[in-house]
């Protein structure tokens, strides 16, 4: 069983940083792949950054490419997400995902991801 909890998340103006952290728990195989994804007001969910746990690759949605870093941490089993130059379409709800790798390969659509965290909230002001 693999558990998910987010924390970091909180209110910040238009250009500064927040920092997510996601610690886990559970199987290799299960947590092969991990991610951050978000959902706004009114929107669906999207990927934001994913990680293949095994060799360090990253996705990221072009939305924010350079200014977002996914990171992760083995000996504390935490997942963590650099948020930098936030601006107010960042705000939404994070969640942390993990999930089982297709063929060696982690992509950024949700369907890959079996377990969820219960979310953060980012809100980023003018």
């Amino acid at each position: 069983q693999v558990q998910l909890v987010e924390s970091g998340g909180g209110s910040v103006q238009a250009g500064g940083s927040l920092r997510l952290s996601c610690a886990t728990s559970g199987d290799a195989y299960s947590t092969w792949c991990m991610g951050w994804f978000r959902q706004a007001p009114g929107k669906g969910r999207e990927g934001v950054a994913v990680i293949n746990t095994r060799i360090g690759g990253t996705v990221y949605t072009d939305s924010v490419k350079g200014r977002f870093t996914i990171s992760q941490d083995n000996t504390k089993n935490t997942l963590t997400l650099q948020m930098n130059s936030l601006k107010p379409e960042d705000t939404a709800i994070y969640y942390c995902a993990a999930g089982s790798s297709r063929y060696g390969y982690c992509y950024i659509g949700e369907d890959q991801y079996k377990y969820w965290g219960q979310g953060t909230q980012v809100t980023v002001s003018t």
